[in-house]
C-alpha cells in the first residue's frame, strides 16, 4: 500500500478542506505553523496517555499539513521558503510524535530506532534529488525517482498511530504492539526503497 501515489484520487477526499481555507485567505505558512502546534499538542497528549485527544489531534494536524499547498498552490502563494518549511514541519511533527509514542508505550530503544528508520525513509528522497535528480517540480511539488516507492510511509505511519491509539482505548497493549508495527514496516519499506534505487541505479555512472 502507497497512499502517496494515489494522491490525485485521494485529493478529492481532503481537497474541500484545503480550499475552505484558501477562500479565508489564510496564509499558508500561518497554516503550516498550526499544523506544528497541533502535532506537538498530539505528542504530549500521547506522552500523557490522552490516546483519543492524541489521535485527534494527530488527524488535524495531517489534514493542515495537506491543506498549506492546497491553499499555497490555489492563492497562487507557493514559495520555496513555504515548501521547505512544510518539509520541515513534517519531520518535527513525525519525529516528535513517534518519539512521545514509543517512549510512552513501549521503551527508549524502540523510540531511537524508530525514529531513525522513519527520519531515513524520508531522508532517502531529498538524496535521490541531489544525486540522481527528479522528473518535474509543480508549484514547489517534487517528482522525484521515488514517487510512488515505499510501502509505508507518512500516510500509512498515520493511519496506523490512529488505529492502535483507538484500539488503546479498549485493549491495552495496543499502542505498544503498533509501535512495534510501524517500526517493521518502515524499516521493510525503507529497504524496499534502497533496493529499488539499486535495481535502477545501481550499475550507472556519474
Amino acid at each position: 500500500m502507497n497512499l502517496t501515489s494515489k494522491r490525485e484520487i485521494l485529493k478529492k477526499i481532503y481537497e474541500p478542506f484545503g480550499l475552505s481555507l484558501a477562500y479565508l485567505n489564510i496564509p499558508p505558512n500561518a497554516i503550516t505553523l498550526l499544523s506544528i502546534i497541533a502535532g506537538t499538542l498530539s505528542a504530549y497528549a500521547f506522552y500523557t496517555h490522552h490516546v483519543l485527544t492524541g489521535a485527534t489531534l494527530l488527524v488535524i494536524s495531517g489534514l493542515l499539513d495537506l491543506a498549506d499547498g492546497i491553499v499555497a498552490r490555489h492563492n497562487d502563494r507557493a514559495t520555496k521558503f513555504g515548501a521547505v518549511l512544510d518539509w520541515l514541519a513534517d519531520k518535527f511533527v513525525d519525529g516528535l510524535v513517534l518519539g512521545a509514542v514509543a517512549v510512552a508505550y513501549a521503551n527508549p530503544w524502540i523510540a531511537i530506532v524508530l525514529i531513525t528508520v522513519n527520519m531515513l525513509h524520508t531522508f532517502v528522497k531529498p538524496v535521490a534529488y541531489a544525486e540522481i535528480g527528479f522528473s518535474q517540480r509543480e508549484k514547489g511539488k517534487i517528482w522525484d525517482p521515488l514517487e510512488g516507492v515505499g510501502f509505508f510511509g507518512r500516510p500509512e505511519t498515520h493511519i496506523a498511530l490512529v488505529f492502535f491509539a483507538v484500539l488503546e482505548r479498549f485493549i491495552g497493549g495496543s499502542l505498544t504492539l503498533g509501535v512495534y508495527f510501524i517500526t517493521v514496516m518502515t524499516t521493510l519499506s525503507l529497504i524496499q526503497r534502497v533496493f529499488y534505487l539499486y535495481r535502477r541505479f545501481g550499475n550507472k555512472l556519474d
